[in-house]
């Protein structure tokens, strides 16, 4: 009994978690394999409504329309490629949820790398301030305490003991 409660409970926890399709039975191609030619380019094109989905994911009227308009451009022919710039003549390189990397892209592509060069540099230039730092500490000589100082200890401790 507990374990058929348990298995089911993993069963809807799977279902669950798997991302959803917002492909609609009435959009599905009969041809299988523009169909699978037409889901691959739906995963990598953006829905202009959700920003950080895909049209394959979003449930987005527009996201339905591409999704669409990239059928009706398999079925008339078009390679991925014609497809992909087609879109992007209309809707700009936005629409691609992985941008080409171009002169006008660059910033965007070297931006990962030169934030991790940055605070690579930034920890290591930290760390060498720190241990120059403690080398002038301990190269500095601690002053003792002066007569008076000492006099005053000297009787603070004699009281308490």
């Amino acid at each position: 009994m507990i374990r058929s409660l348990l298995t089911s409970f993993l069963l809807c926890l799977c279902l669950l978690a798997s991302p959803a399709m917002a492909v609609a039975p009435d959009e599905v191609l009969a041809d299988p394999a523009l169909e699978a030619r037409a889901r691959v380019l739906s995963a990598e094109l953006r829905c202009m409504v959700c920003q950080n989905q895909s049209i394959d994911d979003s449930d987005a009227p527009l996201a339905k329309d591409l999704r669409v308009l990239v059928r009706e451009r398999l079925v008339a022919g078009d390679s991925d490629a014609q497809v992909i710039d087609y879109l992007v003549s209309r809707y700009g390189e936005f629409v691609l949820l992985k941008p080409r990397f171009a002169w006008h892209t660059f910033a965007l592509w070297a931006a990962g790398p030169l934030a991790l060069v940055a605070g690579l540099l930034a920890i290591f230039l930290a760390l060498r301030k720190r241990r120059t730092q403690a080398a002038q500490a301990a190269d500095t000589p601690v002053a003792g305490l002066s007569e008076e100082e000492e006099r005053r200890l000297k009787a603070l401790l004699d009281d308490n003991g």
